[in-house]
């Protein structure tokens, strides 16, 4: 009888107009918490592939992913995988599970919605869309800017947000890409459930996007629902550790092992 570890890969992935490094240093605290490999794409049209065209669908988003992922991680293809993902980030993963349904071990959608069961001023506040229109519009320094004002709940980092604008001006967002993903995102429907674990997690103080919509998102895929009160919508900047713990506890991460006989 064997004694072994489970090493399951996570793959983390991203929302609208964000890259691999806004992770910051999550993949590597969780990886080391978990002690499994955690792993990161861009979205074509951000990032590394910021010259590439975003597609106008979920499902054809998901399918560059897919694509990409088999690309870059051939060590991890025949294996099943985690993915946790935020906001738009979440549809995909929704359904990359619901495509790949062997593939998938576990689903956790951080900040997401879904149209029909959630208004479009609950999955885009009303507050923000003159930010959104601007954020479009400007140029990295203010769209960074902005970005933050409606993502992050907790006080101003100075050299974070410096990162950002850094980044922005690497590997800029086309304003024709940054619409492309917006009207992907506002066409996604969660219909189905898909046949792994699903678990939702949800700031409270998220300004972006209400939680109701998370809540609504539980509901229809018969999902668990954590909250966290004080975070935003960029709940892994707000709430690293609370989110790592959540992970672990809920899919079964860590250190975990199991008999093989």
């Amino acid at each position: 009888m064997e004694l072994t570890t489970d090493q399951t890969p996570v793959l983390l992935l991203r929302g609208l107009l964000r890259e691999s490094r806004h992770w910051l240093n999550f993949p590597a605290m969780l990886s080391e918490k978990l002690q499994r490999p955690v792993l990161t794409l861009d979205l074509p049209g951000c990032g590394v592939l910021n010259q590439q065209r975003s597609a106008t669908s979920v499902p054809a988003l998901r399918q560059q992913l897919q694509h990409q992922w088999a690309e870059r991680y051939p060590q991890y293809q025949g294996q099943q995988l985690h993915l946790v993902a935020i906001s738009m980030g979440g549809m995909l993963a929704l359904d990359w599970a619901l495509d790949a349904p062997q593939q998938v071990k576990s689903l956790s959608m951080i900040n997401s919605s879904s149209a029909g069961l959630s208004p479009f001023w609950h999955r885009l506040q009303m507050r923000n869309y003159f930010k959104v229109l601007l954020s479009v519009l400007a140029g990295p320094i203010q769209r960074e800017e902005l970005i933050w004002q409606m993502t992050v709940s907790s006080a101003l980092q100075p050299e974070v947000l410096k990162q950002w604008q850094q980044w922005a001006i690497e590997h800029p967002v086309s304003r024709i890409n940054a619409l492309r993903q917006l009207w992907a995102a506002s066409r996604f429907r969660a219909e189905v459930r898909p046949l792994c674990p699903v678990f939702i997690l949800s700031g409270l103080a998220d300004q972006l996007v209400s939680p109701l919509c998370s809540v609504a998102l539980a509901n229809q895929l018969q999902a668990p629902l954590l909250t966290h009160p004080t975070a935003g919508h960029d709940l892994p900047l707000d709430a690293t550790d609370w989110l790592i713990e959540q992970l672990t506890a809920h899919l079964a991460f860590g250190h975990e092992s199991r008999l093989r006989c």
